[in-house]
């Protein structure tokens, strides 16, 4: 206890609220080191990332913020049209914490029907004929086939034309010897039945020789002849994987580790394709163009990359140009967000990034060997576009 002189007041210091309050202090401390390292600790997938938080804005439009802003100052209500709205939190926040959109009868189904959350596809831009009954999907195989690899019997390999050089002029321009297209097979053993001998179930094409690498080395080679310099990953994930104890799930992070080593090691990379093939029939990934069967082609974008729409910006330029020469081919844009997906195919990396998927299980190799010759032909027109537009053609061809 203490007297003020000067106000003849007495002030009385509690030893005891003076320790309490150093206890709260140091509580509230150890509760913020105890949470941010139980935070850092979690594995990369359950930590929340400007994803998440790109995730939860999204659930609310610009007009609904406007709204909301504009109930404390009027003088929002001039940026928006029609004046007040009348705009209800209520759905949104339903939709947030519940993942049910009063607006789309798909969310009610889809957690209670087995499959039918592949419909939370989302169609950016749809190909002819493409709708949500038809959507690509990818089915993991069986954990004994991903686990102890071994591979189906062959058959009709003698009629898989390897990729050759074109015999043609050589190309007008090229990126002078700089490698600017990587391409790759995030699950790199996925097969095609016609080349399997006894398999019938989708779920089974899987192999280690003979699977949709061989369409990255097409791949490779056709943008090669172009003068477009390209390079392929020949990591086997799916190896990879098992060495490591770990599931068919984890394919796109353990591809995310090869690509950041590769993109450390040549700086010229501009653009990645992941190819995949889909695990529908033949009826919705094949098309005849001129008398000739084509695979058809399906462009996959991530949507829990919070950058999507550049590189959806890209599916779409694609898209266009394959229409554009080649009617029907493209099945379109997808965008894949929901819980149940990667949502991110590791093409945050870049905004030049494609995930696509080249035929299905029944399709052969002089069907998806067309597309990618299409696939290139596409691509270079916009490569050497975008050059031009950029101030830069390339390099000269060498004679």
């Amino acid at each position: 206890m203490r007297r003020n002189r000067h106000t003849g007041m007495i002030t009385v210091i509690n030893g005891s609220t003076i320790i309490k309050g150093f206890l709260s202090i140091l509580v509230l401390l150890l509760f913020i080191f105890s949470a941010s390292g139980v935070l850092t600790s979690l594995r990369p997938e359950y930590r929340i990332s400007s994803g998440s938080v790109n995730s939860v804005a999204n659930q609310f439009s610009g007009k609904m913020l406007f709204s909301m802003l504009a109930s404390e100052n009027h003088y929002f209500f001039n940026a928006l049209p029609g004046g007040e709205p009348a705009v209800s939190v209520t759905p949104q926040l339903l939709k947030l914490t519940t993942n049910i959109s009063m607006d789309d009868p798909r969310s009610l189904l889809g957690r209670e029907l087995p499959g039918f959350s592949i419909f939370d596809t989302e169609i950016l831009v749809a190909g002819k004929g493409t709708n949500y009954t038809n959507m690509p999907y990818e089915s993991s195989p069986p954990g004994d086939v991903a686990e102890n690899g071994k591979d189906a019997a062959l058959q009709n390999v003698d009629q898989i034309k390897e990729p050759q050089k074109q015999v043609s002029q050589d190309p007008k321009m090229t990126t002078g010897g700089r490698k600017v297209v990587l391409i790759y097979n995030s699950h790199n053993r996925e097969s095609f039945l016609p080349y399997l001998k006894g398999v019938t179930d989708p779920n089974m094409a899987s192999h280690s020789k003979i699977n949709v690498t061989k369409l990255t080395d097409k791949l490779v080679q056709d943008l090669n002849d172009k003068g477009i310099g390209s390079q392929a990953s020949k990591t086997d994930i799916l190896a990879r994987l098992n060495q490591k104890g770990l599931k068919y799930s984890r394919s796109y992070q353990e591809e995310r580790g090869v690509l950041q080593t590769m993109i450390a090691s040549n700086k010229n990379l501009q653009y990645f394709v992941d190819i995949h093939r889909d695990s529908r029939r033949k009826k919705d990934t094949t098309i005849v163009l001129n008398g000739k069967s084509y695979a058809k082609i399906a462009f996959v974008i991530g949507g829990k990359n919070a950058n999507y729409e550049k590189n959806a910006a890209l599916a779409s330029k694609m898209h266009k140009a394959l229409d554009k020469k080649y009617p029907g081919l493209s099945r379109g844009v997808l965008l894949k967000k929901d819980k149940g997906d990667n949502g991110v195919y590791n093409q945050d990396l870049s905004s030049n990034a494609m995930l696509i998927e080249i035929g299905g299980v029944d399709n052969n190799f002089d069907e998806m060997y067309r597309t990618i010759n299409a696939f290139a032909d596409a691509f270079s027109e916009i490569y050497w576009d975008a050059k031009s537009v950029n101030g830069s053609s390339g390099s000269p061809a060498a004679k």
